[in-house]
């Protein structure tokens, strides 16, 4: 009995040791039963790389939502607000005459302008308001039955033929202002159309790239040093300023059309002068009719369009000769030799 005793007493000890140790196959299934749950899964401090490996990877949505500065059609407000600025077709015409931009402010060669003198505003606006009724009533609807009737080679031809007239003037005005190469310029225009341009009818100086200059004396009396001038508006002459209204005495006797001593052809010309002046002008009507100052808008564009021609002359004297570019387009306003005279001027 001892010895059987003694051979099942180790027996019975390693029974109790297997049966109180933890058994591995459950330790390593219970993670895997707990992934598949529907619970969260249990962080594992033994791999804190793993979420921020899968941040990294992710894509932002943000950066990827954001649209290109520079596409347009990712964003239609910013479209419709360019679209909104844009100049439109009658700011453009306004442009192209007076040499600046209306809403801007500022001269065709990127000056300011000047700021307008009118002191004598009240009878400025009286005598601005009796031309509106004379333009409305005579020159305005005589103007488009000439651009209706008249085809627009016709009208171009007139129109260089008067500004050839005008060659002259501005010749003389060149020499008296310093600049006597391109009064040989305009000398040699002049010759050109009224040779081969038969009369000045057509242009070919420009197609042989020779520069339309126009000057007059009170652009003249700006380069001696009358630079700033009070705004006076005159009756059917329109927007001036007192230095021009002195540079009209200057220019008259300098006019081609006034040396006619035949009075009826004489008036003929000046009227038809001032048709095809007042033509030229349609294009800003629908600007002009629809700004809430009518009389301010075109005392404005007078005085900044003059300052720009007299800034120009000045630039072309300091430089000696105008760059590319510069070469100055008719300026519709009316001269001095286009009010029909029945007298004519000594």
């Amino acid at each position: 009995m001892n010895a059987r005793a003694l051979i099942l007493f180790p027996l019975l000890l390693a029974l109790a040791a297997c049966a109180s140790a933890p058994k591995p196959a459950a330790q390593a299934a219970a993670p895997v039963a707990v992934a598949g749950e529907a619970g969260p899964a249990p962080v594992d401090a033994a791999v804190p790389a793993a979420p921020a490996d899968e941040a990294l990877a992710a894509p932002a949505p943000v950066a990827a939502a954001e649209p290109a500065s520079g596409d347009a059609n990712a964003d239609p407000a910013a479209a419709d607000a360019d679209a909104a600025l844009a100049p439109t077709d009658e700011e453009d015409d306004y442009a192209a005459l007076y040499g600046e931009d209306p809403a801007s402010g500022n001269g065709a060669d990127g000056a300011t302008g000047s700021v307008p003198y009118d002191p004598w505003e009240p009878m400025n606006r009286r005598i601005h308001a009796f031309n509106n009724v004379v333009d409305r009533a005579i020159a305005r609807p005589i103007a488009r039955a000439y651009v209706t009737v008249v085809p627009q080679p016709v009208r171009l031809g007139v129109t260089n033929f008067f500004d050839n007239l005008s060659s002259p003037l501005t010749m003389v005005n060149q020499v008296l202002q310093g600049r006597p190469r391109d009064a040989v310029q305009t000398f040699g225009r002049f010759l050109v159309n009224s040779t081969l341009g038969i009369g000045g009818i057509f242009d070919p100086a420009s197609d042989l790239k020779m520069k339309r200059r126009s000057e007059d004396f009170g652009q003249t009396l700006g380069i001696w040093g009358w630079r700033s001038s009070r705004y006076v508006e005159l009756p059917f002459f329109g927007p001036r300023t007192l230095r021009d209204v002195v540079g009209l005495a200057g220019d008259a006797p300098l006019s081609v059309v006034q040396r006619i001593e035949e009075d009826k052809v004489r008036i003929a010309l000046q009227g038809a002068q001032l048709v095809d002046t007042r033509a030229q002008l349609l294009a800003v009507d629908a600007l002009r009719d629809a700004a809430p100052d009518e009389y301010a808008i075109t005392r404005d564009a007078w005085i900044k369009r003059r300052t720009f021609k007299i800034e120009s002359d000045r630039r072309s004297n300091r430089d000696g000769n105008l760059q590319d570019g510069e070469d100055d387009d008719r300026h519709p306003t009316v001269p001095a030799d286009a009010m029909p005279l029945p007298v004519t001027v000594p």
